[in-house]
C-alpha cells in the first residue's frame, strides 16, 4: 500500500508535478488538445506496437504510459477524460478482416471511423534508413499538420480536414519559435481511390553555400586529417564538393527569419529544409461518421447510401429513442425521490411512537428535555435492547428461585446483565496461568488413568493365556 499521512515517498518527492502544491499549469497547455491513444478488444502484438508509435507522434500531449485492463470500459476513459483536458480519443481495434481506427471528439462527437489498408511501423522505417535522425528532443514539442488535397466537395471531406487540424495545437506565426518546429505530420488524401496517406517526419535545417570539409568545422565535428599535411589542403579539396548543391533541391532553400540552435544556421542566412521519415506509415480509408460520440446518426456512410424516407425513419427512431431514455432518467429520478421521502415519514413516525411511549411510561407530558433523552437513547440502543437476554428470568427458570441481588445489576435501559468483576491487568494474568495449569493437569490425570487402564486390561489378558490347561487327549 501507498504511504498516507504527511510522510512522502522517495517517488513522490521527485515527482514535479507533486513537490510544488503551486505548480499550475499555464494556460496554453490547458487548452491544447490532449489525446489518449488505446486499442479495444484483442488487438495483437503489432498492433500494440503501433499504438504506441501513434502515440509517439501525438506527443507531448498525449498520455504516453496510458495503461489498458481488459477490464476496463468506455465510459471509464470518458470519465477521466475531462479532467485531465482530453479532446480526441484514438481507439486501434482489430478483426479477421482488418484493422481499424477510430477518432472521437470528447465530449459529444463526432466520431470518424477508418479502415486500415496498410501500415509500417516506426521501427521498420528506421532500419530501411541508411543514416537515422532520431533523438528525443524531438518529440519535446507538437509536430507540424500539413494537408494536402482536402479541397474536394463533401462535408466529410471537410469534415475529415478540420478534424485532423484540431488534433493537434495551432501555431502563432508570430511567436513561434523555429527552434521547436521538429517534426512534421503529412497528410495527403487520394479522392480517386478515398485514401489518406499518414506520414510523420523529422525536419532537418542544413546550411548552405558551404562545403562538406567547412561543415564539418562549423558543425564542431572533427575531421579526418591524417592524409593531408596542412588542414587549408583539407579545406582546398576539390572532391569535397558542397552537400546542398550536390543533393538540395533549390525550392528547398529558404532564408531564416531567425537564428536556430543548430549550428551554422543564423539569421538573414540561406539554409535548405530537409525531412527525415520517422514513422509510422498508415493508409486510411474513411468508412463512416457518426454524429454523436461512438454511435448516433450516421452522417456519411462510404458504401451505403440511404433514401431520404429511410434516413427521415431513422431519425426519427433515434428521437424516440432518446425521449425513452430521458423519460427513464426521469422515473428514476422521482423513485430516489420518492423512497427518500417514505424513509423520512418512517423516521418521523418512530420518533413520534417513541415519544408516546415515554409518556405513557413517565406519565409526565410536560418534561421535554427528559422525552427528548429517552429518544435519543432509544433510537442509539435500537434493536439491542430487544436482543440481549435477560440473565435473571434466566435463573429464576432454570435454578427456581431468585437470584441474589448482587448477581446481577440493571442498566439505566432497564436490561439486567451479569455484573463482571473488576479485574486488573496482573489479575487477569494470574486468573490465566491458574486455569492454564488446571488444564494440565486435568489432561495428566486423564492420560494416566487411560495408561493404568490399559497396562491392567494387557496384564488380564496375559494371567488368562498363562493359567489356561489345555485339553486332556482322548486316547
Amino acid at each position: 500500500m501507498g504511504r498516507r499521512g504527511s510522510k512522502k515517498g522517495r517517488c513522490r518527492k521527485r515527482n514535479k508535478a507533486t513537490a510544488d502544491p503551486n505548480n499550475v499549469e499555464p494556460e496554453e497547455v490547458k487548452r491544447a488538445p490532449h489525446s489518449f491513444v488505446f486499442h479495444r478488444g484483442l488487438a495483437g502484438p503489432y498492433v500494440l506496437e503501433l499504438v504506441r508509435d501513434f502515440r509517439k507522434v501525438m506527443e507531448p500531449y498525449t498520455a504516453s504510459s496510458l495503461k489498458v485492463m481488459k477490464k476496463n470500459s468506455f465510459k471509464d476513459f470518458v470519465a477521466v477524460a475531462g479532467f485531465l483536458h482530453v479532446t480526441h480519443f484514438c481507439m486501434f481495434t482489430r478483426t479477421d478482416l482488418g484493422v481499424y481506427l477510430r477518432i472521437a471528439r470528447i465530449p459529444r462527437g463526432p466520431t470518424l471511423s477508418f479502415r486500415v489498408h496498410n501500415y509500417t511501423l516506426a521501427r521498420d522505417v528506421i532500419s530501411a534508413m541508411k543514416k537515422q535522425y532520431v533523438f528525443s528532443k524531438q518529440f519535446d514539442h507538437h509536430p507540424l499538420v500539413v494537408l494536402n488535397g482536402f479541397s474536394g466537395e463533401g462535408m466529410h471531406i471537410k469534415l475529415l480536414a478540420t478534424t485532423f487540424q484540431n488534433m493537434f495545437p495551432s501555431i502563432n506565426l508570430i511567436k513561434v519559435d523555429l527552434s521547436q518546429v521538429r517534426r512534421c505530420v503529412l497528410l495527403n488524401y487520394d479522392s480517386s481511390k478515398n485514401l489518406v496517406d499518414f506520414r510523420h517526419f523529422a525536419i532537418k535545417v542544413v546550411p548552405t553555400g558551404i562545403s562538406k570539409s567547412v561543415k564539418k568545422i562549423v558543425q564542431s565535428k572533427v575531421p579526418n586529417l591524417s592524409h593531408y599535411q596542412e588542414i587549408s589542403q583539407f579545406l582546398t579539396n576539390p572532391t569535397q564538393l558542397s552537400e546542398s548543391e550536390a543533393e538540395d533541391d533549390p525550392n528547398s532553400h529558404v532564408v531564416l527569419p531567425q537564428k536556430l540552435a543548430s549550428r551554422g544556421n543564423t539569421a538573414s542566412s540561406t539554409s535548405a529544409i530537409r525531412v527525415v521519415e520517422l514513422g509510422p506509415r498508415l493508409t486510411l480509408e474513411l468508412l463512416k461518421v457518426e454524429a454523436d460520440l461512438i454511435g448516433g446518426e450516421v452522417l456519411y456512410h462510404s458504401y451505403i447510401e440511404k433514401t431520404e424516407e429511410e434516413v427521415q425513419e431513422i431519425r426519427k427512431r433515434l428521437k424516440t429513442k432518446r425521449q425513452l431514455k430521458e423519460k427513464r432518467k426521469k422515473e428514476q429520478k422521482e423513485n430516489i425521490k420518492k423512497k427518500e421521502q417514505e424513509r423520512q415519514n418512517m423516521k418521523e413516525k418512530s420518533l413520534a411512537g417513541m415519544k408516546m411511549k415515554f409518556e405513557e411510561k413517565s406519565g409526565d407530558k410536560d418534561s421535554e428535555k427528559s422525552r427528548e433523552s429517552y429518544v435519543k437513547s432509544t433510537a442509539i440502543e435500537g434493536d439491542e435492547e430487544e436482543e440481549e437476554d435477560d440473565d435473571a428470568q434466566w435463573y429464576r427458570e432454570e435454578v427456581g428461585k431468585d437470584p441474589e441481588p448482587e448477581l446481577f445489576t440493571t442498566n439505566a435501559s432497564g436490561s439486567t446483565k451479569r455484573k463482571k468483576p473488576f479485574l486488573t491487568p496482573m489479575m487477569k494474568r494470574k486468573k490465566m496461568k491458574k486455569e492454564k495449569s488446571e488444564n494440565s493437569e486435568k489432561s495428566d490425570q486423564f492420560r494416566g488413568k487411560n495408561k493404568i487402564d490399559k497396562f491392567r486390561t494387557k496384564n488380564k489378558v496375559m494371567s488368562n493365556i498363562k493359567h489356561k490347561r489345555p485339553k486332556p487327549r482322548n486316547k
